[in-house]
């Protein structure tokens, strides 16, 4: 009996039509808002880790009451803006049992608010991150639905202590409970990635391609225009839609799922071409003028020689910047180091930072080093809460509508989760009060849950352990 819907392998090797995977879309950037409206930026949310804990007495305030006239050791390096900061004391991690593997917990657990399945543990097995969840509902009004960067790769394989998997140690971000996201680690790449759209060509029904230029706020595409990407989806749409009546069962299901990703596609470019109609219009004289500005874009010179851990760090920072800046995308992680630990030359000492972080205390030499690490993380966090509180936005600064978390996924290196460090910077568009200390009665799921409803995130049901939203924000 023939199978009409069977593929064939000369047919594949021939070419089945348009079978591709879609490219960055085409340049988009904020429209100024019409005239007389009040318009609201959105709000954007970053997080950044650091591992292994912090030795606890540099960390907290002794004093809540003069916090924050007087901060603690480690907290120097954030005097200069941590009037715009919120250090939230008294969260705890997931519930973790009998902890079999700590630090595979620490980073897989921080943004998942989840522990490992225990059960299949060889094997990726937890929750989607909260920055993914994000990702859904933001990621559909950007051209990058989150922006994930590192340090090193962090694509580990085989299996570590007590049999699980090694990518534990080195991944923070879950597309879905099973799917692990790779960062990037170079940051030429995360430029090309952000930018490489805006060199492409739009075709123009009636005349020449035109070069939307190098940023989306000084071109875009006319509104007559039919971008490349538009036809591409539209046939990519019909051709998927004719081959589901003649594959078998399970396939019409993959081919389901694949459409709802190309309906998400959709439903972004269509955000796009609307913001790029509005800002041609402004361009060309016939939209209203509005009192709204900003900063212009900041400037970031990608070296082509290796550079410090530090100056890698600030890099990425000022990458994720530039992406909020442009509204290329509104969700970013960055994560410098992994639970398993990190050298830092820099500061003068070859000791890694995982074995450093293993002490009673009494170790005075190790303790001082393990300080200067903590101490130098935390620098490179404050420039860049720092250049986002120097860029205008709006009535406020860029700062003013964003929400960046720094934190570990364990509080120290005796390998509890009961006092995670956490930070917040920003004011999530008003919906945060920093300057303060606030001991809390909650989770690292209550605070997620908290931080993605200010984003305007829709939630079912709190982030992973998660039990409400953490009212200690505002």
């Amino acid at each position: 009996m023939r199978r009409n819907w069977l593929i064939s392998r000369r047919t594949s090797l021939k070419g089945i039509g348009v079978a591709l995977g879609l490219p960055l879309l085409e340049t988009m950037g904020w429209a100024d808002p019409p005239a007389g409206s009040t318009y609201k930026p959105p709000v954007r949310i970053g997080f950044m880790y650091m591992p292994d804990g912090v030795h606890q007495p540099d960390f907290w305030p002794t004093d809540p009451k003069t916090f924050p006239v007087v901060l603690p050791k480690n907290l120097e390096p954030l005097r200069p803006v941590i009037d715009e900061c919120l250090m939230l004391d008294g969260l705890h991690g997931a519930p973790d049992g009998k902890i079999f593997a700590p630090h595979a917990l620490e980073l897989s657990s921080w943004l998942t608010a989840t522990l490992m399945n225990p059960l299949n543990r060889a094997n990726i097995d937890i929750a989607t991150s909260a920055d993914q969840i994000a990702a859904q509902h933001l990621g559909v009004y950007t051209v990058v639905p989150s922006l994930e960067l590192g340090y090193r790769d962090n694509a580990a394989t085989g299996l570590g202590e007590n049999g699980v998997t090694n990518r534990y140690y080195s991944t923070g971000n879950f597309r879905t409970a099973t799917q692990p996201l790779p960062v990037e680690t170079k940051p030429a790449n995360v430029y090309q990635r952000l930018f490489s759209s805006r060199t492409s060509t739009p075709r123009k029904r009636g005349g020449p391609a035109v070069d939307p230029g190098k940023f989306a706020s000084t071109a875009a595409a006319a509104p007559a225009e039919e971008s490349l990407d538009r036809s591409m989806l539209d046939l990519v749409l019909g051709g998927a839609k004719d081959l589901r009546g003649q594959v078998s069962s399970n396939d019409q299901r993959r081919l389901d799922e694949y459409l709802d990703s190309m309906r998400s596609l959709e439903k972004r470019l269509t955000a796009i071409e609307r913001q790029q109609a509005e800002a041609a219009k402004t361009k060309a004289g016939t939209g209203a003028a509005s009192a709204f500005t900003r900063s212009p874009p900041i400037d970031v010179t990608i070296p082509n020689h290796a550079i410090k851990w530090s100056e890698h760090t600030r890099l990425m920072g000022d990458l994720m910047i530039l992406a909020f800046q442009t509204d290329l995308t509104r969700v970013c992680t960055l994560i410098p180091s992994h639970p398993n630990g990190l050298n830092y030359p820099e500061l003068g000492f070859a000791e890694n930072h995982h074995d450093l972080s293993h002490n009673d205390g009494k170790e005075v030499e190790k303790l001082s080093k393990l300080t200067k690490i903590n101490y130098f993380n935390l620098q490179q966090f404050a420039y860049i809460v720092g250049r986002m509180k120097s860029l205008k936005e709006g009535a406020g600064t860029l700062l003013d509508n964003s929400i960046f978390m720094w934190g570990c996924g364990m509080d120290h290196g005796g390998h509890t989760n009961q006092r995670l460090p956490t930070i917040l910077a920003g004011r999530g568009g008003g919906t945060v009060r920093p300057g303060r200390y606030a001991k809390c009665k909650g989770n690292i799921g209550d605070l997620l849950t908290a931080i993605l409803a200010r984003a305007g995130v829709p939630l079912d049901k709190p982030i992973g352990c998660g039990t409400k939203l953490l009212p200690d924000l505002s």
